[in-house]
């Protein structure tokens, strides 16, 4: 068995950042199941018990007749009939409902769920707008429980809609009006939404406290993987900032907001203030998986607003594409994880490399399967020069290999005496035995910016490619029918090819890398692909393809440069003509030599004083 240590270097540093990034993620995993366990005792607790026929019936009664005191001078709108009015560009369909004015639901044309239809955001029933507004003395309702008249639809000139409900009071005494305007233009996923107030003191200190409740409803097939990647994302004073909703249940804001909103893995619902909200809070519970409900959110924002004026917002659904959203300047594009928290450093990688490259090359290749190879294609081609760098330290190290065997059966167990010999070896021949480790060392930020956009990448939603049904999720070709630990319920095929070609990669370096006695290191190229068929079986499968392609670039520009464009015979001739120049020692390795003897000089001292 033969394989370089510098090599086995870069391949265990790699394996313990990908630990670390796993374990990083699977925190967040085991947070929000303990959210979801508190979530569950609270509704089990709150359960209402069932009623008689004549307790309902009091109820309903003890409830209208409740609406109708807190509507106060609204209460015409107290009760009423629901009416539901659709519009329609080429990216949004939305219903709007009359009552509290406000959409009931927002359809995506562009893309499918998991029923074949679209997608459809903020379709819960306890999704909604709302704000409190005062119907008389000691008197206020929210917004959301009262009947605007029906909407009025205008098609302007432009293409766009304008939606506006209209609440108006009872007292022809001091008349007051509420009106919510919908703006919805073709080719955006922005809509604006405009309230206007008229009438004394339908705000208490002219502050609106605008409450949103928003549920993000499952829309991937893995909705474990999809809690792992929604966020809570804000601009606060200015600043961008996140929290993964596994990791906490709440932010309070002190400063300025200009937007909050929930990210889930493939889309996103924004609540926008034009003029900012002033401060505010927002929480959020994780239900259990049974309820296919990714979370619910509750924001309750504050708005200054003066008697008789007008207030802006926006509100945007749509899907979380870096192009998408970075087309509307208020950093919102920023939510998209090109790279985040201890990550972050992969972020430019992907944002002037990548997506460059990857949307050059969707314009002429259609699967993206494809695409994906010929980016990995690219991205090998563009670090080729190391590589081949690192290709000609492991021919100079494969020509020392005989040296290298000699000095092991003369210093036999002694560790410590082989290594400094063994540098010494390296120094006169002119070999740097880090050398090996350059391409394993490269992989790292590579493989983590890849990871952060396949795992983000829209494009990737739904396309199909040899047996995977999704590259954005894992291929499950081969199911267990039970739950295997650490492995879970199925096998993917791309993660097997991902192992296997490791693999080869392991033993074809083993055969140009000198004797390696260390055991563990011996073994270790072994170890580190049955490692990533652990990791790598619940990651998207665009990833594990990536990884394939990319160890079989590997394989081959190994023997290519090895056996075509390295010339052993110029290497032993080099390292002769090293070994006859001068040698100088850095500091680093005056020191490292001293430390070595000193530790020498104690070992063999200690084993006198046990003759």
């Amino acid at each position: 068995m033969k394989f370089d240590r510098n090599t086995i270097l870069g391949f265990t540093l790699l394996a313990a950042l990908l630990f670390g990034y796993f374990y990083y993620t699977n925190k967040e995993q085991a947070a929000y199941r303990q959210q979801q366990a508190i979530a569950d005792s609270i509704a089990n607790a709150s359960k209402p018990r069932p009623d008689t026929l004549a307790q309902k019936i009091d109820s309903v009664r003890a409830d209208s007749m409740n609406r109708q005191a807190k509507a106060g001078s609204f209460k015409g709108a107290a009760d009423g009939v629901e009416q539901i009015t659709e519009v329609e560009t080429d990216l949004l369909r939305i219903a709007f409902t009359n009552k509290g004015g406000q959409p009931k639901w927002v359809e995506l044309k562009k893309f499918k769920n998991m029923d074949s239809g679209h997608v459809r955001l903020a379709a819960d029933t306890a999704d909604k707008i709302t704000y409190a507004i005062n119907t008389g003395n000691n008197q206020s309702a929210q917004t959301a429980d009262l009947y605007f008249q029906p909407a009025q639809v205008v098609k302007n000139e432009d293409g766009s809609f304008t939606v506006s409900f209209l609440l108006s009071s009872a007292d022809s005494a001091a008349a007051a009006t509420v009106q919510h305007q919908y703006t919805i233009r073709p080719g955006d996923y922005m809509l604006d939404f405009d309230i206007a107030l008229n009438g004394n003191s339908l705000l208490t200190g002219g502050v609106m406290n605008l409450n949103w409740e928003y549920t993000a409803a499952q829309q991937e097939s893995d909705l474990s993987f999809e809690k792992q990647n929604t966020q809570i994302g804000y601009v606060e004073d200015g600043e961008f900032d996140y929290h993964t909703i596994g990791r906490r249940s709440s932010v309070g804001f002190s400063a300025p907001v200009k937007w909050l909103g929930v990210r889930q893995r493939f889309f996103n619902t924004f609540l926008i203030a034009k003029d900012n909200f002033t401060s505010g809070k927002i929480n959020w519970v994780i239900p259990d998986n049974n309820e296919k409900i990714v979370v619910r959110s509750a924001a309750s924002m504050r708005v200054e607003m003066p008697a008789d004026a007008k207030v802006g917002f926006s509100l945007l659904y749509g899907p979380s594409d870096y192009h998408t959203l970075t087309r509307y300047d208020l950093r919102i594009g920023k939510i998209v994880n090109l790279g985040q928290g201890p990550y972050a450093f992969v972020r430019p990688l992907n944002k002037y490399v990548v997506i460059p490259v990857w949307d050059f090359i969707k314009n002429f290749v259609s699967n993206y399967g494809w695409v994906i190879a010929f980016l990995t294609l690219f991205i090998r081609l563009l670090i080729s020069p190391l590589t081949y760098k690192s290709y000609l330290s492991g021919a100079k190290m494969k020509a020392l290999r005989p040296e290298i065997a000699a000095l092991r059966e003369k210093y036999g167990k002694d560790q410590q005496a082989m290594s400094m010999e063994q540098m010494k070896l390296f120094r006169e021949a002119g070999v740097n035995p880090l050398g090996g480790c350059i391409p394993a060392l490269l992989q790292i930020p590579i493989f983590f910016a890849l990871y952060s956009f396949f795992s983000s990448s829209v494009d990737l939603r739904g396309a199909g490619f040899l047996w995977a049904n999704d590259l954005s999720a894992f291929d499950d070709v081969i199911k267990f029918g039970v739950h295997i630990p650490l492995l879970g319920s199925h096998l993917s095929l791309f993660t097997i090819t991902a192992v296997l070609t490791s693999l080869a990669i392991s033993l074809y370096s083993m055969s140009m890398t000198p004797d390696q006695s260390n055991p563990i290191l011996k073994y270790m190229p072994y170890i580190f692909p049955v490692f990533l068929l652990f990791i790598f079986n619940q990651l998207p499968s665009a990833l594990t393809w990536y990884y394939t392609v990319s160890n079989i670039i590997t394989l081959i520009l190994q023997f290519v440069i090895q056996n075509y464009i390295i010339d052993h015979n110029k290497i032993l001739a080099r390292i002769a003509e090293n070994r006859k120049k001068p040698k100088t020692k850095s500091k680093w390795q005056e020191r490292l030599e001293q430390m070595q003897e000193q530790q020498k000089k104690m070992k063999e001292s200690q084993q006198k004083s046990r003759r």
